[in-house]
């Protein structure tokens, strides 16, 4: 348990910082922290030593769940680099996306309406679509362009997407 508390996720997980992630590398690297520091390794130790075990378990998890989600991880690389999505404050988006999510969500208003899962199921398709193009868009932002502004609108985007897909979902089983 030799790494320093100030290591950023990336680092603590043996990854390079940047957007793209190597899911297996990812794995391994969150294995390898939890074998060091899992709390029942420290079951006989001392009260002090089994709390800090219990700290690092809680940082490695933290660290996985957040590099694992694309989003999560995308957010969390623009926090590094200084960069604030301002999910909660910036909700000007380009005309075409914004009609867009319009069409969605009154597709997904009548679809629910008419109890029509394979056309939610459609639409699922459609929105998933559109994410993994935004998520090709957002790896191309912060990895090759440095783009960092681009980045933080295709994460209030992707926010968008995720809203919607939790409408379909929640209509799906309903």
């Amino acid at each position: 348990m030799n790494r320093g508390l100030a290591q950023d996720h990336f680092e603590l997980l043996g990854l390079p910082v940047k957007y793209a992630v190597d899911p297996a590398r990812l794995e391994r690297g969150y294995r390898d922290l939890q074998s060091q520091v899992h709390p029942d390794r420290f079951a006989s130790a001392t009260q002090a030593e089994r709390r800090v075990a219990m700290q690092w378990a809680t940082r490695a998890n933290e660290a996985f769940r957040t590099l694992k989600d694309p989003v999560e991880r995308a957010r969390y690389l623009l926090e590094l680099k200084g960069y604030d999505t301002e999910e909660e404050s910036n909700t000007a988006m380009a005309p075409d996306f914004l009609m867009q999510q319009m069409e969605w969500r009154e597709a997904v208003a009548d679809a629910r309406a008419a109890r029509d899962a394979g056309k939610l199921a459609r639409l699922r398709g459609d929105i998933a679509q559109s994410r993994s193009e935004m998520l090709r868009m957002l790896e191309r932002a912060l990895d090759k362009d440095a783009n960092f502004d681009a980045g933080c609108s295709l994460v209030r985007k992707l926010r968008f997407l995720d809203k919607i897909e939790d409408e379909i979902d929640e209509a799906l089983h309903a």
